[in-house]
């Protein structure tokens, strides 16, 4: 085998191509639309496609899966003279000697193509997928065959696509049972399969959801026969990947009309032979259709017929295939880079995808994401948000609202959430798990709203709680109701209770702030962020995101003042929450554990089932007053108490307690034990003085950087499985949570290098993901960021990670320094030398005031930051008058006078200045 080859990028719209795809395991491509229709393929088209997890046309795939199951979309040719060959390269003889074959991928957004080419056969086959942005749910795939030999090449082909077509549940339970189900059709144009009867753990459900393969040849020619029932394509001691209906060219099929009851399906359509003559192509259109019910339950043949005249034709899977490209082209528009380095600026547009990917396809259904059952998770949905903010065109403030009517009363918040805005269910089965971060991400994300809308009204708007059977923050159990009743939250006389999205935020941040562990640090919970710390419910303590609730306090106190300074004097809250609003009644001691439980258990008490309904007016000075003296409390207790020297003279936070109630880091016999995510927020946040954020960069660059993962490990090597603290510590040393590069908290760390001014640091941290990323032969993944990269460098769970919208946000507000205060567009930039071209350039278009406009900044005198000011700004050639040095602000009244049909330009000339307050 040669040396791999990287991809690489083949046109300015982000396109890759690359050559011997086979060579590489795991490899995989997301294909999805709007609709529901969620496919996966691989290099050999290996893969699933389905729309939730009771709905899969292709048998559900685990990443192993990939290469250990034959169940893949094949398309066969058994070629006069020369035998069997799989257009896909997915045969046994080929996969067997992998070199006869000459593959190539090409890719963009969101099409794949594979290019599959052998000498001996004669034949090229370009195979072509893609999901259409359309209401069908459906994936289609042309197969153009062309005959590379200069003499004419007779061949039979089959196309040959395994139904699996019902749950995922089913796959190891009840998978032979669930087959007698089936009720097999073949109708003019493909294989039908609708189950009478679903059965899983919703119980037995009538079916009326039809799973369907379609085809017609260039020409519109229906197929000649079928074979539907999968044992019959396969035969007796056969194999997917080496069927006896293609190698021993079988002519057994059946015609249209036929039906088939009870057995695993196959849509394997048998096509008239063809003869090409020297360079002639032929090709055939295929269709993947999960047909819902409002279809389903009419004519089935008739409404196929209808997806074949729309679908299967080459105009017609041109447009649809361009109105593909244009789709998710217009998606992106939204945000692109140009900086030095133009494969960076291409990556980005990876990079840029991946929010909508998790949004629609939440942390599930990919190959590596086999954990999940679908929709997103309450973090998922904040986070999300940080990206659309940047990039969608539509109002964002829906999305937000509509995610609060998740928080409970107690100050947790729905983990069973619908596909709908503002859609939260019961957890399921009963069993609750409580995030302690998860109060966190809403006030953020409203944050950078805020602040890029001026909308500080926002904070006013009412909204409603979610209600179920746990209560006392899920620590018990409210028997008076029942899973039958509503999700919403009532008052005293039945009404549906109803606060303000601050009354919403207090209720987060206010019952964290009292919820700590005999360390005075807010306990862990079922986990924070690092899902993998889930064995310390009792005694764990978070001190990172202890610092994080800090930050947000501190941060809610500011906002709050501004409110007031609108003319906002008093606000209305929740008559039980006041009693957590401690200092405006009767203060609490925070110094004492005990009584702070003391004072959460009386309020949980009283929000257990009903509250009252009643509401207090609180003046905003003095609620903004309250959290600043928490805030305060927290900054003082975490600098004093959690801060670690060690004996080699380098200092960082402690970042947790185990359920021993034992400090997790510092010096230790097994080696020195630190945590990234404890450094992470109280950077951020700005707890850590400056003396102690220079300390704290030493620390992480001396224990936790390893250019050989791509940057930042997510912590040192502790040594030892340690079960008081979490699952993580099971995994081996350098994968996922436990010491690997994880993409999330590394790029975390440096939007918080850069917000305390640690520029090179910041774009070091960043760089490093990048160039692992593209680093093909270690990586071994396609554009984009993944959510960790493993002890070997690979990149693991590609596509669903939140750290691409932080990605995006670093670089565009941090880096690029476009942000906004209050509404007002502020341009800070802290681009490094290398980011600008070589003419002194580098800009970033995003969305600001519901527009486009592309910022632009002119380094022509060439230094780096910590050196350069800027001089002038202008917008759209016009000059905005300013005393200008490290930062440019335009008022949003001058944005909004522009027209929104149209990007708009703002050039930023920078000019040499040593300026102390620009460097670290």
């Amino acid at each position: 085998m040669d040396s791999i080859k990287p991809w690489k990028f083949v046109d300015a719209s982000g396109t890759f191509r690359l050559e011997d795809p086979q060579h590489t395991s795991y490899l995989y491509f997301p294909l999805v639309n709007e609709a529901g229709m969620m496919s996966v393929v691989t290099p050999v088209l290996n893969g699933d496609a389905k729309t939730g997890q009771h709905e899969f046309l292709l048998a559900p795939v685990s990443v192993e899966d990939l290469h250990a199951n034959r169940t893949a979309r094949n398309f066969w040719v058994n070629v006069e003279g020369v035998g069997a060959w799989s257009a896909t390269g997915n045969s046994a003889a080929q996969i067997a000697d992998s070199e006869q074959d000459k593959i190539v991928v090409e890719a963009g957004f969101l099409w794949h193509k594979v290019t599959c080419e052998n000498g001996r056969v004669g034949l090229r086959a370009e195979i072509t997928n893609f999901v259409p942005p359309a209401e069908d749910r459906l994936e289609l795939m042309r197969v153009t065959l062309t005959n590379i030999t200069n003499h004419p090449r007779s061949f039979t082909p089959t196309a040959a696509i395994p139904i699996y077509g019902r749950s995922a549940d089913n796959l190891r339970d009840h998978r032979h049972v669930t087959s007698l189900l089936h009720r097999i059709h073949c109708h003019e144009y493909g294989v039908e399969v609708r189950p009478v009867l679903s059965f899983d753990e919703r119980g037995h459900q009538p079916n009326s959801v039809a799973y369907v393969i379609m085809g017609a040849e260039d020409d519109g020619a229906a197929p000649v026969g079928f074979f539907a029932a999968l044992e019959d394509f396969v035969g007796e001691g056969g194999s997917l990947d080496w069927p006896a209906a293609i190698i021993s060219r079988l002519q057994n099929c059946v015609p249209a009309g036929t039906v088939v009851d009870g057995y695993e399906a196959i849509g394997a359509l048998r096509f008239k032979d063809v003869t090409l003559t020297p360079g002639q192509s032929h090709s055939y259109l295929l269709i993947l259709a999960i047909l819902p019910p409002s279809i389903a339950k009419v004519d089935l043949e008739a409404e196929e017929k209808k997806l074949v005249q729309k679908y299967a034709s080459i105009p017609r899977f041109n447009h649809f295939l361009s109105e593909t490209k244009i789709f998710w082209q217009d998606k992106l528009a939204t945000l692109a880079v140009e900086t030095g380095d133009s494969s960076f600026n291409l990556w980005m547009k990876w990079v840029a995808v991946q929010p909508t990917l998790r949004r629609l396809l939440g942390n599930s259904f990919l190959p590596y994401h086999d954990y999940g059952r679908g929709g997103r998770g309450w973090r998922d949905l904040w986070q999300d948000i940080l990206a659309l903010l940047l990039m969608e065109t539509g109002p964002v403030d829906g999305f937000l609202y509509s995610n609060y009517a998740g928080v409970r009363l107690d100050g947790s918040n729905a983990t069973i959430i619908g596909s709908l805005p503002g859609e939260f269910k019961a957890d399921r089965n009963n069993i609750p798990r409580v995030w302690m971060d998860h109060g966190l991400w809403p006030w953020m994300t409203t944050q950078l709203y805020i602040d890029q809308s001026g909308d500080l009204d926002f904070l006013l708007r009412p909204q409603a709680y979610f209600k179920d059977s746990h209560i006392y923050r899920c620590q018990k159990i409210d028997n008076e109701w029942n899973a039958d009743q509503e999700t919403v939250q009532r008052a005293s006389q039945g009404e549906i209770y109803q606060g303000s999205i601050l009354e919403h935020l207090l209720v987060q941040h206010l019952t964290a702030f009292f919820h700590v562990g005999e360390h005075n640090n807010i306990l862990l919970e079922g986990a924070d962020w690092n899902d993998g710390m889930d064995m310390a419910r009792q005694r764990g303590e978070s001190v990172a995101f202890t610092a994080f609730y800090a930050s947000n306090l501190y941060q809610l106190s500011q906002y709050l003042l501004q409110l007031e300074h609108q003319g906002v004097q008093q606000v209305d809250v929740l008559a039980e929450l006041m009693l957590l609003l401690d200092t405006l009644n009767v203060p609490v001691n925070y110094a004492s554990p005990a009584a702070k439980q003391a004072r959460l258990a009386d309020y949980f008490s009283n929000v257990a089932r009903r509250v009252t309904g009643f509401k207090t007016h609180v003046k905003v000075y003095d609620l903004a007053a309250d959290l600043q003296l928490k805030a305060d409390w927290l900054f003082d207790h975490l600098r004093k108490n959690e801060w670690i020297q060690n004996s080699a003279g380098y200092g960082w936070f402690n970042g947790y307690y185990d359920n021993d109630g034992n400090r997790l880091e510092g010096d230790h016999p097994l080696g020195t034990r630190l945590t990234l995510t404890g450094q992470v927020f109280p950077l951020m946040g700005g707890i850590a003085t400056d003396e102690q954020a220079r300390q704290i960069v030493e620390a992480v660059d001396h224990y936790l950087f390893d250019p050989r993962v791509g940057g930042f490990r997510l912590n040192t090597n502790f040594g030892e499985t340690l079960l008081n603290m979490g699952r993580c510590f099971g995994y081996a040393y350098g994968h996922k949570e436990n010491g690997a590069m994880f993409s999330h908290m590394a790029v975390m760390y440096a939007y918080a290098l850069y917000e305390r001014g640690f520029v090179h640091e910041g774009f070091k941290a960043l760089d490093s993901i990048y160039r692992q990323s593209v680093d093909f032969p270690t990586s071994r993944m396609y554009p984009g960021i993944p959510e960790y990269f493993n002890q070997r460098g690979r990149g693991m769970y590609p596509y669903l990670t939140g750290s691409a919208s932080w990605y995006l946000l670093t670089l565009v507000t941090k880096a690029f320094g476009v942000h906004g205060v209050g509404g007002n567009l502020v341009l800070s930039p802290k681009l490094v030398g290398e980011q600008f071209d070589p003419d002194g350039n580098a800009s970033v278009s995003t969305l600001f005031a519901g527009r486009i406009f592309k910022v632009a900044y002119h380094n022509t005198v060439g230094v780096d930051y910590g050196v350069y000011s800027i001089r002038q700004v202008q917008l759209d050639g016009k000059v905005i008058e300013g005393d200008w040095q490290a930062q440019a602000v335009i008022p949003r009244a001058a944005l909004t006078a522009l027209s929104a049909d149209q990007p708009h330009r703002i050039d930023v000339e920078l000019e040499a200045s040593v300026n102390k307050n620009n460097s670290n």
